[in-house]
């Protein structure tokens, strides 16, 4: 199946909901995609084939960074499929060990996330991964702990983009890529 055939199928099985989490949302669940073990190998595969296009032209990198929840997911199986480490960034009081934080704004309310102090090495490169590009709000924190720790952030990779909500300003001095958009909220 082409790229382009790929990108169709899982959009066309990707749910998405109306007035969730607020009215005047359209949530994308990709939960759909995950589940469907063709969709999920193929969601993983553009992802990794857009990480071999970086490697070959920029270098390689040493580490992901899985964004919780759902970020958890691609970044694993990413880690997994290129024998890369894992690093994850969570919400408050989830880590057991030192953590450094930072807060952010959602297109919806405040939030903030933690990594482990000892994640991430100074001078590793590291790909922040994530299931869903929005205002760029949870990348742009997640960019902030990485680089705090003395980090180099090699790409920000999205499975979904929303491109109206412009997130990728706040992502504007990093690498970004998304394997596919949906226009609208």
């Amino acid at each position: 199946m082409r790229r382009d055939e790929q990108i169709e199928y899982l959009k066309k099985i990707t749910r998405s909901i109306r007035d969730y989490p607020k009215a005047g949302i359209i949530f994308r669940d990709l939960t759909t995609i995950f589940q469907d073990r063709r969709a999920f190998s193929m969601a993983v595969q553009l992802m990794n084939n857009s990480l071999d296009a970086q490697s070959s032209n920029e270098g390689s990198f040493d580490k992901f960074a899985g964004i919780e929840a759902r970020g958890f997911v691609l970044a694993g199986a990413l880690a997994a499929k290129t024998e890369k480490g894992l690093v994850l960034l969570r919400k408050p009081g989830k880590l057991p060990h030192e953590t450094l934080g930072v807060k952010y704004q959602l297109e919806y309310g405040e939030d903030a996330l933690e990594i482990h102090k000892d994640a991430v090495l100074p001078g590793e490169k590291v790909v922040v991964v994530d299931d869903l590009l929005a205002t760029g709000g949870t990348a742009e924190a997640a960019c902030q702990l990485v680089e705090m720790l003395g980090g180099i952030v090699s790409k920000v990779l999205f499975l979904v983009e929303l491109p109206d909500l412009q997130g990728r300003k706040k992502l504007a001095h990093h690498q970004v890529d998304a394997i596919f958009a949906f226009e609208g909220q």
